[in-house]
């Protein structure tokens, strides 16, 4: 069994309901929704995922926000991509009309929801909408700041990282590789993956996930 994780953010404070913390509650009821549909246990999803049975279970009460190793480790129990676990409630859709500002498709930059990792702050936002055939994400990641994810968060996928500014190194399996601006890399076989940011300014860079065939 993969090693057991268990952080996050602090619980939620009492009072009003904020921008984030209604996030932190739809998410949690997309992760109990996913798991009823399959009916598993706690105890059940904490063993296909490798994330403590509490954990689970704060998540989904909405008291608590995963890190992306979670939600790494969460979507690839579940079958799914992260941007499936994290964008299925959100609602994308331009209402059609004859002004261009308002044209069918069409996603605002300002109005861009997105994620941050509580832990390291970095953050995550759909270019693509959960109808697209591929997911296309923006990342950016803080300096001195990693992220790691499982290699079952990449299981039947086709992964590509495009870095837009900064440096960025990928380490797959163990193997560093460092990746500049308009540098690319395509993934092979599901691998532990851990992206690091070790310069003083942000990373800024673009993930492309297909289903492999």
């Amino acid at each position: 069994m993969s090693q057991i994780v268990d952080d996050a953010r602090p619980e939620a404070e009492t009072g009003t309901e904020d921008s984030d913390d209604a996030d932190q509650r739809r998410l949690g009821e997309r992760l109990q929704r996913l798991r009823t549909e399959r009916k598993w246990s706690l105890t059940e999803l904490a063993e296909e995922s490798g994330v403590s049975r509490a954990m689970i279970n704060r998540v989904e009460r909405g008291v608590s926000s995963p890190t992306a190793t979670i939600l790494g480790r969460l979507s690839g129990a579940f079958g799914l991509t992260v941007s499936q676990l994290l964008d299925e409630a959100l609602d994308h859709e331009v209402p059609r009309g004859a002004d261009p500002d308002e044209a069918r498709g069409v996603q605002r930059g300002a109005t861009a929801d997105s994620w941050t990792d509580p832990e390291t702050g970095y953050r995550r936002r759909p270019v693509s909408s959960a109808a697209f055939p591929a997911d296309v994400t923006e990342v950016r990641l803080p300096a001195g700041r990693e992220v790691a994810y499982p290699a079952s968060a990449y299981a039947f996928l086709r992964h590509c990282i495009w870095v837009v500014d900064g440096v960025l190194e990928v380490v797959v399996g163990g193997e560093p590789t460092r990746l500049a601006a308009g540098d690319r890399i395509e993934l092979g076989e599901p691998a532990d993956v851990v992206y690091r940011n070790q310069g003083e300014d942000p990373t800024r860079y673009v993930v492309v996930v297909v289903r492999g065939q």
